[in-house]
């Protein structure tokens, strides 16, 4: 784990100025704070709207950046109206608390933007629970929520704006007409179910600290699209919880609120938060619950009996979560990653065709975007089957296999990633035997995913001298081994979890 965060590669070091960034926007806007004469409540408030807005809105471009970051107050401040509104008439208040949570995980079928948003609604509905919000608080929070999104926004899009120099990132986008295609509808009734059994239990555990456990079964919800992923993202977020709560008695607890050095830790937490959300979620629930002690710190409420409160809310939720994904409308992890799977193989195929047409001449075909989205294909393939490879996984045979799929899909992007950067020196001929080869590797991935006949064509055993024919050698030989991994018997599929 220490191994995947400190020496997981960091290209163009854009994790560390993506959290250094954090630190500067999400500081400044609780220093706006507290320079408008607002409360500490007031502050906290802006510095958690600051980290969202920085955190969750992940458009592929500056502008549709801006423009969702600009449309979270016309979302957040109507649901802190409700939950202010709400707050004397829990079981109103709970029933809206639900509906939030439903609506905010159906928007996400409308892409990044609707994903922030919904998150955005959540975290205002819980912080409103977080600080006992009433309406005679609300012009207070209203401020703090749009000074801190407009201080954040100076930072991102004037101040450091490093995303304006970089390509825009491809989003790969679930196909139409297959199972992901109903992942949102299923997902948004399962974390509402899910959360409605976090809400219950919790209240039954604590009738102050309920909101902990609904919380906890939100965020794990964020980012998954089948039961193994959010099961792996349940154990995560528990075990991330009890090491935070573990540092928080060696740390937050002895510091009990002091000013400066809560400060300072609060600036490590929000650091520690954004550079290992991409390669560890246990890192980043260790960030974050070490945060938020330091903010129960700051209110004068941190002792050890609420960490042992917060740590019993946690598994209520995550139990809440894991009901919900294996009885509530499941989606299995084999349908999501068999969908995956077929489009990296598509996508291998179009990156060969362009750098074949790119080798024949062609000034128009460019293979360089579709590079770029396989490796995001690829991701979220090992996203998904990140369950069968768990460490916890009891099922040898089918980890194995996913192994074994997972490496094959690299060589094939490894010689894919070869034939691309072949094709684009201009010195580089085009071999009469490119066409067939490039024949052979559109017949094995139809054959892989369905589209074609059963056998797919073996390669040919001679040597290539050309550069660009020996990577599509390459490609053919990792595609023809990918049949026998991807081609179960019906019984034990590669990852039926």
């Amino acid at each position: 784990m220490l191994k995947r965060v400190f020496v997981a590669p960091d290209p163009g070091r854009t994790r560390l100025r993506f959290a250094a960034r954090a630190v500067l926007g999400i500081g400044l806007a609780v220093v706006v704070c507290g320079l408008a004469g607002l409360s500490l409540a007031g502050a906290v408030t802006g510095g958690l709207a600051a980290l969202l807005a920085l955190f969750t809105v992940s458009d592929a471009t500056v502008r549709g950046q801006a423009v969702t970051t600009a449309l979270l107050p016309a979302v957040g401040l109507p649901v802190f109206t409700a939950a202010a509104q709400l707050h004397d008439h829990p079981v109103a208040r709970d029933l809206t608390f639900l509906a939030v949570i439903g609506v905010g995980v159906y928007a996400r079928r409308w892409g990044p933007r609707g994903h922030s948003l919904g998150v955005f609604a959540f975290m205002t509905f819980f912080v409103a629970q977080f600080l006992h919000a009433t309406t005679d608080r609300l012009p207070e929070l209203y401020a703090a929520v749009i000074l801190s999104l407009l201080t954040a926004s100076a930072v991102r899009f004037g101040l450091w704006c490093y995303e304006a120099q970089l390509p825009p990132a491809p989003v790969p986008a679930p196909p139409a007409g297959t199972g992901l295609a109903r992942v949102t509808t299923r997902q948004a009734v399962q974390a509402t179910a899910g959360a409605g059994f976090a809400l219950v239990v919790g209240q039954l555990v604590s009738g102050q600290r309920w909101y902990w456990a609904v919380g906890a079964t939100w965020w794990i919800f964020v980012n998954t699209a089948s039961r193994g992923e959010t099961l792996v993202r349940g154990f995560r977020r528990v075990l991330g919880t009890v090491i935070g709560i573990g540092l928080g008695l060696l740390i937050a607890v002895p510091v009990h609120g002091a000013a400066a050095p809560t400060a300072v830790l609060l600036a490590v937490c929000v650091f520690g938060i954004f550079y290992t959300a991409a390669v560890s979620y246990t890192w980043m629930m260790l960030s974050v619950t070490l945060l938020a002690e330091l903010l129960y710190g700051l209110l004068g409420v941190l002792n050890p009996a609420l960490l042992a409160l917060r740590l019993a809310e946690t598994g209520v939720g995550a139990l809440g979560a894991a009901l919900a994904v294996l009885f509530v409308l499941p989606v299995t992890t084999h349908t999501v990653t068999d969908v995956w799977i077929q489009r990296a193989l598509r996508c291998v195929h179009a990156c060969t065709a362009e750098a074949a047409a790119r080798l024949a001449g062609s000034a128009t075909a460019d293979p360089a975007p579709r590079v770029a989205e396989l490796d995001q294909l690829l991701g979220r393939v090992r996203f998904s089957v990140a369950p069968l490879v768990h460490p916890l996984n009891p099922m040898l045979g089918r980890k194995r296999r996913a192994r074994r799929v997972l490496a094959l899909l690299d060589d094939c992007a490894r010689e894919t990633r070869g034939l691309v950067a072949v094709a684009a020196d201009p010195e580089a001929s085009h071999d009469a035997r490119l066409a067939a080869a490039c024949w052979r590797v559109e017949a094995a991935v139809e054959a892989l995913t369905g589209g074609g006949g059963n056998q797919v064509p073996a390669t040919t055993d001679s040597p290539a001298a050309e550069p660009a024919l020996a990577h599509l050698h390459g490609l053919e030989r990792a595609l023809m081994e990918l049949a026998t991994p991807l081609r179960t018997p019906p019984g034990s599929p590669l990852v039926g979890a």
